[in-house]
């Protein structure tokens, strides 16, 4: 018989295929077809079985439950914003909004926070601004990956050019932004400050660009693991405008 489970936790399609093989250890179990996309399990069963009976195969990083009939998005599959083909599977695209809204909205306050004052008293100063911009966020970015750590570490060793062959890379770099937010508000060393925000950024969008232009669809860990955010074309813009920002400052401050 054939049922159907849904599976939290997968990052990216080797997690998908861990989990099968996981699966398949189970003596009732006869196949196993997991999609990362859509965050489903398709089993191949001797007899019925319960999600309980299965979750002690996949350990603490996954778990598994009932499917139902309209299940929650746990993946990314169905919020992928452009045509593309991932190991057969063709994922429609969809409007980009809703599916990175949680960035456009942070991206909104901070671009707020960062602007409104200067212009209620017609004070606007560029470089002010930028660091301001700047500050708000790596401290906003920071916290969302530093409120699961070890997740965001194991999420961004998926796909980080760095973090791939040095894992612990993943917890330095969350210190790090949030090092830059404090030097950005407070307007310390800001030359030094910007050239650490160029290199690390740059280093950064390499595997970022890497995973989309490969079209191999990992779980972007720029907000951490709290929004399961499909990594794409928004993430290098999010990367670009940090180094075109941190280029700009370095420029204004030599000159």
């Amino acid at each position: 018989m054939q049922q159907k489970f849904i599976v939290k936790g997968m990052t990216c399609n080797g997690c998908a295929q861990t989990v099968s093989n996981q699966l398949k250890q189970h003596p009732g179990v006869e196949d196993a077809t997991v999609s990362f996309l859509s965050g489903e399990a398709t089993l191949q069963t001797v007899q019925t079985l319960r999600s309980d009976e299965l979750q002690h195969l996949l350990g603490l990083k996954y778990t598994i439950h009932p499917f139902l009939s309209s299940p929650p998005n746990l993946n990314i599959a169905s919020e992928v914003e452009n045509d593309s083909f991932i190991e057969g599977t063709k994922i429609q695209p969809l409007k980009g909004f809703s599916t990175y809204r949680p960035i456009f909205l942070i991206f909104g306050y901070i671009l707020l926070a960062s602007v409104i004052e200067p212009l209620a008293t017609r004070s606007f100063n560029i470089m002010q601004s930028m660091e301001r911009f700047m500050a708000g966020f790596f401290l906003v970015f920071s916290f969302f990956k530093l409120l699961n750590l070890k997740g965001f570490a194991e999420s961004y060793a998926m796909y980080d050019i760095i973090a791939k062959s040095f894992p612990q890379w993943g917890y330095v770099y969350a210190f790090i932004e949030l090092g830059l937010g404090i030097f950005y508000l407070i307007g310390l060393l800001p030359l030094a400050t910007n050239l650490i925000t160029f290199i690390v950024m740059s280093v950064s969008i390499v595997g970022v660009f890497q995973s989309v232009m490969s079209k191999n669809q990992f779980q972007c860990a720029c907000l951490g693991t709290v929004f399961n955010l499909p990594m794409s074309s928004v993430t290098i813009i999010e990367d670009a405008l940090m180094i075109l920002m941190s280029f700009l400052m370095i420029i204004l401050l030599t000159y």
